[in-house]
């Protein structure tokens, strides 16, 4: 419930304090005498739109602070604590915006996002008016409307928890479909790289053998000539190396007969004369096999080519080649193997699938059942509240293919035909300002097991009408109050006899300025302002007791109007009837 409205250099507002109270309030007063500017302040303070328009002309910035009791508003209090908000039971929700357009938002003391100001709005407040229609034409609250009129909370709970695990279970098939679609473009990949390794068939040694004959067949010029050193070095012209070793051998076998101790060194000399020997044959058979082969030759160089060539395509050494290969067979048959069905995932969707449209279908049949009363009782609100022959209609059409949404599986949508003859259409094509005004309050009152907002501001729900008809429109306002704190901007007096409390909002020049008065009136006040809205300027007592009439009218059909007078001028202390006591305090336009 609001509880304290501040203004501070706002429009033509200088300075006015509020403090509303339970119950059916209402504002009056002559026009222009800033009773809608009042509301104005409200929804900036509640998250509105702003600009540097909205600054009095000479001041820097304008302020408004908005204070609400939260008792009984469980979704207000649960968004404070999710979004860790200290409270105590209320919410101060200010808004202070410069000359140059540029704002600043604050909750409880907190500098927040204007976002989390409209957020937390959306739960506290909700305004209808000729211009202002924050909710009627909206889909999400048309839903809620019904759905809170047929009392589907059930349904509605039952839908959102079968569309969750559908949603879990299509975000997991989805997720599947790509790990699939990824592993058997690895697996193309893996099987072409495989192939092809194959094709290239290398050994684990075979790169550095082919690397080394190539190396040995481009040096054959100088192989030969390095053996040819050798082999004059081991059997030279003069007998060489070997031909030594021999005669070293035979001098010391000759001596070892004079000196045992020679043995070792003749056997040794001896081991060398046999290796020196075998040595030279040994490159004697390397020389003669030395010839070049070019066809050999030319198949090495070929296969080296193309070893390095796949080398190169996989970034890796020649010599790698093979445990490349057999790396990525390995994981070509893990991926083979560890290939699953999704047979078991789409089954469990399916099932999923089903139990969603199964609630659904509940929830649709909930809602048409409950768009069948919803129609009966608006309608014959409209036609009471001065639209005869309207019809208000509730189109719940099931959507084919389904939508799959948290919300059900129906488009939702209230149309009217405003006058005998013309066909149902949508609100905002068909309806007046003043039309959808009632409209928006027929469907306020008609819904009752909606659990609608704690306060609702209806700014001149009643243009257009007069008479009985508006003495129904503050009727049904003060039993919409009933489950909410109402607050009403009207012009007729039908409307306001039926108030718990009534204000007045006037202008006065002083010294060269406007000075705008809000006052709580007392019972005799109110018979002198419904005077003025029954006999204009010219006040007798006829009309103050046509004043007198409406309000004990109002008395009968049980809206109590106030009786305890405020002590002075510009502040109240409270009213009868067992409603909270409104309080205002005077301010200054310019």
């Amino acid at each position: 419930m609001l509880t304290h409205l501040q203004i501070r250099d706002f429009a033509i507002v200088e300075a006015v304090e509020l403090e509303f109270g339970s119950g059916f309030t209402v504002l009056t007063g002559e026009t222009g005498a800033g009773k809608s500017i009042l509301i104005d302040a409200l929804l900036l303070a509640v998250g509105g739109r702003a600009d540097s328009g909205a600054v009095r002309h000479g001041a820097e910035r304008a302020e408004v602070s908005a204070t609400f009791a939260l008792a009984g508003n469980a979704a207000a209090l649960a968004w404070l604590d999710e979004q860790s908000i200290e409270h105590e039971g209320e919410c101060q929700l200010r808004r202070v915006v410069g000359a140059d357009g540029r704002g600043r938002a604050y909750l409880n003391g907190l500098t927040v996002p204007v976002q989390s100001l409209r957020a937390l709005g959306e739960l506290l407040v909700d305004v209808h008016g000729q211009l202002e229609f924050q909710s009627l034409s909206r889909r999400g609250y048309q839903r809620a409307t019904l759905d809170g009129s047929g009392q589907l909370a059930a349904c509605n709970a039952a839908v959102r928890t079968a569309h969750a695990a559908w949603q879990a279970l299509d975000d997991q098939r989805s997720s599947f479909e790509q790990r699939v679609r990824e592993r058997e473009s690895r697996l193309d990949l893996l099987r072409h790289f495989v192939t092809e390794l194959q094709a290239s068939d290398a050994g684990p040694v075979e790169a550095e053998a082919v690397t080394e004959e190539r190396k040995r067949i481009s040096s054959l010029g100088r192989l030969a000539e390095g053996t040819a050193q050798v082999e004059a070095l081991l059997a030279g012209d003069d007998g060489g190396v070997t031909s030594a070793l021999a005669r070293s051998q035979g001098v010391l076998r000759q001596l070892v007969g004079l000196d045992a101790a020679l043995e070792p060194m003749a056997e040794q000399v001896e081991e060398a004369t046999i290796a020196a020997r075998e040595a030279l044959s040994s490159l004697r058979r390397y020389t003669d096999a030395l010839d070049a082969d070019p066809a050999r030759q030319e198949w090495i160089e070929a296969r080296l080519a193309a070893l390095e060539a796949v080398a190169r395509k996989h970034r890796v050494e020649t010599r790698e080649l093979p445990a490349l290969r057999d790396m990525l067979a390995a994981e070509l048959a893990e991926l083979d193997a560890g290939a699953v069905s999704e047979a078991e995932l789409q089954q469990r969707l399916a099932a999923a699938r089903e139990r969603y449209l199964a609630a659904a279908k509940l929830l649709t049949q909930g809602r048409q059942q409950a768009a069948i009363a919803l129609d009966r009782k608006v309608t014959g609100f409209m036609q009471a509240l001065g639209m005869p022959g309207g019809v208000f209609t509730t189109r719940v059409e099931p959507q084919d293919p389904p939508v799959f949404s948290a919300h059900g599986n129906d488009e939702i949508e209230f149309l009217v035909s405003a006058n005998p003859g013309q066909p149902p259409r949508p609100l905002a094509k068909v309806a007046s300002g003043g039309e959808l005004s009632r409209i928006s309050l027929a469907l306020q009152v008609a819904a009752v097991e909606a659990a609608h907002l704690p306060c609702l501001v209806f700014d001149e729900v009643d243009a257009g009408v007069g008479g009985a008809v508006a003495e129904m429109v503050g009727r049904q306002l003060h039993e919409l109050s009933a489950r909410g704190q109402v607050l009403c901007v009207t012009h007729l007096p039908q409307v306001a006899s039926q108030s718990d409390h009534q204000l007045r909002v006037s202008k006065h020049v002083r010294e060269g300025k406007t000075r705008t008065q809000i006052e709580v009136l007392d019972a005799a006040a109110r018979i002198e302002e419904l005077a003025r809205m029954l006999g204009g300027t010219t006040i007798t007592s006829r009309t103050r007791e046509h004043a007198r009439e409406m309000l004990a009218s109002a008395r009968l059909a049980g809206a109590p109007p106030q009786t305890d007078s405020p002590p002075d001028g510009r502040r109240a202390t409270g009213v009868s009837g067992g409603k909270d006591k409104p309080r205002a305090r005077s301010g200054r336009a310019g």
